[in-house]
């Protein structure tokens, strides 16, 4: 029997921006740079990816570029010297370092939010200030499997649905995770055998946090009595979960086709501002949606179509999408949920805010099937039964 050559976390990388193609060429990616062992494998990595592809064409990726962006959080008294270690990798390696400093608790208290995702929120804004500065296309961000495992278990804890216990993705629009299928501990001896000694920031090991928690506390105590390799068992659940999930996307995508009646929203496609209606009781579009067997695709060919016509700037129709009440009660209760989540992401590009009771809500409504009845999950959305069909529009 052969032996297993082992893999470090450079060639795990490599591996994992070539399947889930997170880099093509051409790309200019903002990094996320903390100064943390995460973020520091990462950016010597991709330095030693496009190295290699400057010097001798011999890497394995498209030709890239990058820049790193660093946030000083104003919380720990060593974050000046976490930017000051960052910035002199940069100026080293001659990489364009971009960096900001941000009172994070000021911002947490002024909001009623936590410190983490206060944190979390100013640091992919001034990634995406930066992304536009260079003029950009996708943020690189230093997520490892771990932190995916984590993450599922605060969904479990959370009494999340089958797409919580995906964790973290890959790939997320232009948000990319080259690392994501790389071990904590792989990226610590990547560090080491690269002589890189990344700032270690305190407060993840104190046990305040439900993520710290999770990782000194529970993961270490299932690793020693129950499941040693709980990370790769996680991990291949969330490759499962991720299977079923598309399976039952793309049927969700289907019933909505052949449910939707019509659509009024703003596609950020080819056009600024471009309202497109599809209405699905006009024959050609019922043709339409016959040959492509997928709404998705019905709304890319509108969109194309509607390019060279004379598209008002100033539109202040209420955004909205209308599906067929009775067809939309024959569906499994599954497909419902999805329908919904489906319909709501169309009109805001996030389902945040909407929980399993808000969606229970909704189907009971539709279900009670009495004209001239609504409710509001939230002050921006708005679901509203009349004359046989479900308005669910965007309030403003």
């Amino acid at each position: 029997m052969g032996t297993r050559i082992k893999e470090d976390c450079y060639v795990k990388a490599i591996r994992t921006i070539q399947k889930y193609e997170l880099i093509k060429q051409g790309d200019k990616l903002v990094v996320g740079v903390s100064g943390g062992p995460d973020s520091m494998c990462l950016l010597e990595i991709l330095k030693r990816i496009k190295y290699q592809s400057c010097q001798n064409g011999t890497s394995p990726l498209a030709t890239f570029d990058f820049v790193v962006a660093h946030v000083n959080h104003m919380i720990r008294a060593e974050a000046k010297e976490d930017e000051e270690y960052v910035k002199k990798y940069c100026i080293k390696n001659d990489i364009q370092f971009f960096s900001k400093s941000i009172d994070v608790q000021k911002i947490a208290n002024t909001n009623k939010i936590s410190i983490e995702e206060a944190g979390r929120n100013v640091r992919y804004e001034f990634f995406d200030e930066i992304l536009q500065r260079i003029n950009g296309n996708k943020i690189a961000i230093a997520h490892n499997k771990n932190d995916k495992v984590e993450t599922m278990m605060m969904n479990a804890l959370r009494g999340c649905g089958i797409q919580g216990l995906k964790g973290i993705e890959p790939i997320t629009g232009k948000y990319i995770r080259p690392l994501i299928e790389c071990e904590r501990k792989e990226i610590e001896e990547y560090c080491k055998e690269s002589h890189i000694e990344p700032r270690i920031d305190k407060t993840n090991f104190e046990n305040i946090y439900t993520r710290n928690k999770i990782r000194n506390i529970v993961i270490p105590y299932i690793e020693q009595e129950f499941n040693p390799n709980i990370i790769e068992t996680m991990d291949r659940l969330s490759h499962l979960v991720t299977e079923q999930e598309a399976y039952i996307q793309k049927q969700v995508e289907i019933v909505y086709g052949k449910i939707l009646i019509e659509e009024n929203i703003t596609f950020q496609q080819n056009c600024v501002n471009m309202k497109n209606i599809v209405n699905k009781k006009d024959k050609s579009c019922e043709e339409t949606e016959e040959t492509i067997g997928n709404i998705k695709k019905g709304t890319e060919e509108i969109a194309i179509q509607k390019r060279n016509e004379e598209i008002p700037q100033n539109i202040n129709e209420q955004e909205s999408i209308i599906l067929d009440l009775k067809e939309f009660n024959k569906q499994e209760k599954v497909i419902k949920s999805n329908i919904i989540l489906y319909t709501i992401t169309r009109l805001f590009n996030t389902t945040k805010g909407i929980e399993k009771v808000h969606i229970e809500d909704i189907i009971k409504l539709c279900a009670n099937n009495i004209g001239n009845k609504f409710l509001m999950p939230n002050k921006h959305l708005k679901v509203f039964i009349k004359n046989g069909k479900i308005k669910i529009s965007k309030e403003v």
